[in-house]
């Protein structure tokens, strides 16, 4: 009865955190700023494509180039205070896009984050409901419109670097509106991830009878989405710009076949799958590009079109 009840407890917790993004009910808190790594940057904030208020940092740079992310559940354009007790469920270790950011500035790119709908302090939508992809695709779109709209960087070329939800936020967008990402060159997708796997997974780590079934159950009567909806395989297969994908390759929160199948469902040539190795832990994968700026770099300078 013990187990069951911990088991009942751990899947809701898990539930509520899929759904809403949030964790010990309420959103992490966007704990740092680019000051701290020496980078001027501005506050700005724009709709996204369905009126929602999405609030995020510009930080210049002396070029033409501009890299815009997208950040990962249940983070924000910082990262996520894994640090903090009420946090520390997931990961429990900070992830900070800062030393990322500094290395992408100091090779010449400008950078726009922003806080996903639901996250950090950009507004409310859909009900507060988190869709893996299926409603923050309109945020995405919003942030290369908004782009597109400012003096200084509409005339920039962009590129994309996307993060688990944002990465599949992203391969929805580029699926219902390719004509929106017409002058994006190239596209970094960072642990893109599929709801089923990610579920089949935490219900055998934790030992939960029937707990693939009554998450999906769960999920429904709160979203009206399936778990099997909630993936960008088959929206990947619209993606036609070069594109990297990098994935923790013994991630213990999902499985490498996931990211795979992906990886080839993406119909270009010019395409490449980093593994990222020595770690089980899925949120080291978000701190990567930190550690190993040149991976996103080089990527980013040899696809600029």
């Amino acid at each position: 009865m013990t187990d069951s009840y911990h088991g009942q407890a751990a899947l809701e917790g898990f539930l509520d955190m899929w759904t809403t993004g949030t964790t010990a009910g309420r959103r992490a808190p966007v704990l740092r700023r680019p000051e701290e790594v020496g980078l001027e940057y501005e506050d700005v904030f724009f709709p996204s494509m369905d009126g929602v208020p999405i609030d995020g940092w510009f930080i210049p740079a002396d070029s033409d180039k501009l890299v815009i992310q997208n950040h990962f559940l249940p983070g924000n354009r910082y990262g996520y205070p894994g640090q903090l007790p009420e946090f520390g469920g997931l990961g429990g270790f900070e992830v900070n896009f800062l030393p990322e950011f500094k290395a992408l500035h100091d090779a010449g790119y400008n950078i726009l984050c922003y806080d996903i709908r639901n996250f950090g302090l950009s507004g409310a939508g859909n009900g507060d409901t988190v869709g893996i992809g299926l409603l923050e695709y309109r945020d995405v779109i919003g942030s290369v419109r908004y782009a597109r709209s400012r003096p200084d960087t509409k005339d920039m070329t962009t590129v994309l670097l996307s993060v688990c939800l944002g990465a599949d936020s992203t391969c929805v967008a580029m699926a219902g509106h390719p004509d929106e990402f017409a002058a994006i060159p190239s596209l970094i997708l960072l642990q893109p991830v599929s709801g089923s796997y990610i579920i089949e997974e935490f219900v055998k780590a934790n030992g939960i009878p029937d707990g693939y079934a009554r998450f999906d159950k769960g999920l429904v009567e709160r979203t009206g989405f399936h778990l099997a909806e909630q993936s960008p395989l088959e929206y990947a297969k619209s993606i036609h710009i070069p594109t990297l994908v990098a994935q923790v390759h013994h991630d213990s929160m999902t499985r490498p076949e996931d990211v795979q199948s992906i990886y080839d469902a993406i119909p270009v040539e010019d395409k490449k799958l980093v593994w990222i190795e020595g770690t089980t832990r899925r949120f080291d994968g978000y701190n990567y590009f930190g550690e190993h700026p040149e991976v996103a770099i080089e990527w980013f300078d040899s696809h600029l079109g």
